[in-house]
């Protein structure tokens, strides 16, 4: 998703497009590889756009969320971001526990949990899988 994209999304569901908002979105555009913590947004944002404060951030992350343009990942207490990817189909990713950096992966193992959950009668509507380890980069550094 690009960033007309989402200025696009935002105007029709009635949202203004304001400086903090475009310089918030353009700091999630240039950190597309990698999860982002709210702080380090605030400190990108703030480099962009020097009148932003912490809690303009909070609210446009969770209007961002809500019209599912970013998806959040809670890693040891810490909420981290990233744009949601999900116009290149159903996938899950790979994400380093040291950078944020995350991968794409294509393969899904739901139909097996699928079945269990029949058999259990649970009615499964959604899931998301994230598997955490450490990526090539960090690993080198690590020796």
């Amino acid at each position: 998703m690009n960033y007309e994209d989402i200025l696009k999304v935002l105007r029709k569901s009635d949202y203004k497009i304001t400086p903090q908002r475009k310089s918030i979105i353009q700091v999630l555009i240039e950190n597309n590889t990698s999860l982002i913590s709210i702080e380090t947004l605030f400190m990108r944002t703030k480099e962009l756009y020097g009148k932003t404060n912490i809690s303009t951030i909070y609210r446009n992350l969770e209007i961002l969320e809500n019209l599912n343009l970013i998806y959040k990942v809670i890693d040891g207490g810490t909420s981290l971001y990233k744009l949601n990817c999900s116009h290149i189909g159903h996938h899950h990713h790979l994400i380093c526990k040291n950078c944020g950096k995350t991968e794409t992966i294509d393969f899904c193992p739901m139909e097996t949990l699928q079945q269990l959950s029949k058999e259990k009668e649970f009615n499964l509507e959604d899931h998301k899988l994230e598997l955490y380890g450490t990526c090539k980069k960090c690993q080198v550094k690590e020796l």
